[in-house]
Parts: C-alpha cells; sequence; structure tokens
C-alpha cells in the first residue's frame, strides 16, 4: 500500500483505531490463534483500523521473531477489512529492522516509537525518524512522547520527509500541539495527519478536537467496544450529552482507576479482554497484574459503562 490510501484511509475513521493486547499461553509464550481471534473480534465490531504490537500490545516485550509473527497474524485476521500498522522502535538499527520485519510480513504501515533510553537532540531525533521511515516503502506515523518531543520546526521537517504521513501525541502539552499544527500547516501544503495518543485519550479528546485533531487511540476499545463505538459516534455527531455521560460515569473512572498503579494502561486493559472471556494471558515483566480489588473494580466498572449505554438507548 502506498502512503496516500493508508493516509486516506486513517483520516476519516469510521470507528474507532484499535489497539489489540498481545496474547500469550499458559507458558507465556506467544498465542498466535487467541490473538486473531482478538483482532478479528476489533475488526467486526467496528474498528478503523489495527495498531498491532504498539504500546498496548506489549512492543517492548516481544523478540523480533514474536513480533513479525504477530504483526503477519494481525494482518491475516484483518483480511484487508482495515489498514494494519505495526509498532517499530529501539535504536535506529532495530527500529530500521522491525520496520523491515512488519513490511515482510504484510503490515500498511508503522507506528514509530520513541527511540530506547537517550535523550537526543532534535538533529538527531530528525536523522532517527528519516532513517526509519527510509528503511521500507510503508508509510510511517512518528509517536511523540517519553524521550521524544519535537520543537514546531523538527515536526515540519518530518512532515517534508518521504514516507511520514502522521504525528501521533502521547506527551499532552496542548499548547505545543496547538504550534506544532499552525507550523505545518501554515509550511507544508497537503493534509498531515495527527493523533491523540494518550492513555486512555477519549478522556481529553474534547481538547484534542478543539485544536482539530480528530484521530485517537482507542485501548479500552479492547474489552468495551460497544462504549468505545457510542463515544467515538457520539463525538462525531455532537452528542455533547452522550459524551458527557460516558466521560463522567465510565471513562474518569477508569482514569482513575488506572492510576493506581504504574502498567496499568496496559495491564488493567488485558485484564479487561479476560474479563470479557477471553484468555489472552498475564502481561510479560516488567510490568504487573493489576491488584485483585482493582480488577474487582474494573468489572464493575464495566458493568456499569454497559448501563449507561442502556440509558441513552
Amino acid at each position: 500500500m502506498s502512503p496516500a490510501p493508508l493516509a486516506a484511509r486513517l483520516s476519516i475513521p469510521s470507528g474507532p483505531l484499535f489497539f489489540p493486547v498481545t496474547a500469550y499461553g499458559p507458558d507465556g509464550s506467544v498465542a498466535l490463534d487467541v490473538y486473531r481471534a482478538h483482532v478479528r473480534a476489533g475488526v467486526g465490531a467496528g474498528a478503523a483500523a489495527v495498531f498491532a504490537c504498539c504500546g498496548t500490545g506489549e512492543f517492548h516485550a516481544l523478540t523480533p521473531e514474536e513480533f513479525q509473527a504477530c504483526v503477519r497474524a494481525a494482518v491475516q485476521a484483518a483480511e484487508g477489512r482495515v489498514p494494519v500498522v505495526a509498532g517499530a522502535g529501539y535504536g535506529t538499527a532495530l527500529a530500521r529492522r522491525y520496520a523491515v520485519l512488519a513490511e515482510e510480513a504484510g503490515a500498511d504501515g508503522l507506528l514509530a516509537m520513541p527511540p530506547y533510553l537517550v535523550l537526543a537532540g532534535q538533529e538527531g531525533l530528525l536523522r532517527h525518524y528519516r532513517e526509519l521511515a527510509a528503511a521500507t516503502s510503508l508509510p510511517t506515523i512518528v509517536y511523540q512522547r517519553d524521550n521524544a518531543v519535537f520543537t514546531p520546526r523538527t515536526v515540519v521537517e518530518l512532515a517534508r520527509t518521504d514516507g511520514v504521513i502522521g504525528f501521533k501525541d502521547g506527551l499532552g502539552d496542548l499548547d505545543l500541539m496547538q504550534r506544532i499544527v499552525s507550523t505545518v500547516r501554515t509550511e507544508v501544503p497537503g493534509d498531515f495527519l495527527y493523533f491523540n495518543g494518550l492513555p486512555t485519550a477519549e478522556q481529553t479528546q474534547l481538547a484534542y478536537r478543539g485544536i482539530g485533531i480528530s484521530l485517537y487511540s482507542s485501548a479500552v476499545f479492547c474489552f468495551v467496544p460497544e462504549i468505545a463505538l457510542a463515544f467515538h459516534r457520539a463525538l462525531g455527531t455532537g452528542d455533547d450529552a452522550t459524551v458527557h455521560r460516558l466521560l463522567d460515569g465510565f471513562y474518569r473512572p477508569f482514569v482513575e482507576l488506572r492510576a493506581q498503579g504504574r502498567g496499568y494502561a496496559v495491564s488493567l486493559v488485558k485484564a479487561g479482554v479476560r474479563l470479557r472471556g477471553l484468555d489472552v494471558g498475564e502481561v510479560r515483566p516488567p510490568l504487573h497484574e493489576p491488584a485483585e480489588d482493582h480488577v474487582k473494580q474494573l468489572a464493575g466498572l464495566i458493568d456499569h459503562g454497559y448501563e449507561l449505554l442502556q440509558e441513552g438507548a
């Protein structure tokens, strides 16, 4: 797939962007059949795209061989109905290797994760992402968070880079994002995609929409797709009553529960998938499982979320 078609398919999504968890069996190995079932269910539920082996999918915990097997399984499960975007990260050499593995597995694009650990300057970051984008023919989305934070000028240069089609923000600095959007719009002709990539992005999407960013990640789609779809639909139609009802009754309590433990942005989501009946296994170290009481609270919150949907029916 060339960059233009992927960008067009992502620009006006028909549903949430789905970031599946990676399934592990009882022995800790990747469970590809379960993973295919998880991806297939998400696509069937209305996901607009599958972002495989990214943050929620524990990219950091996968070997290159496991990564490629999972991306291939996601492509198989999606069956061409929606695009599959794969994570790629670490240092430049490994990031390029993961990009090639994703291309060989049939992915439609890449989400470029921050480079491993180092605090690099803008010149080094730009060189890193340009080399990653040049490693394959896959269109690339650059992910801003943690140690990969960009100035508006650097994002302009990224937007001018062949193969780079978008920018995902996991930092949450709206002033910076407004300046990035404004500068790129002024200096780079054509469409450039922006994504809200904060954990539980629904919680901040009203603010991001205010600066013109309509695309966002949805981790909760993994285990409550109907709630995620209802929220996405309400945002798109201006149904503020539904947006506020779900924010107040489901998303804010979920974010508060997620804040009770480190790594819960992944492990709590995985617990939610298990609560809904699909045994995707536990998270791999260094992440850890949520406390038993937190899982019980999550179960109650899921039930309440579906009650909220009935109230609005």
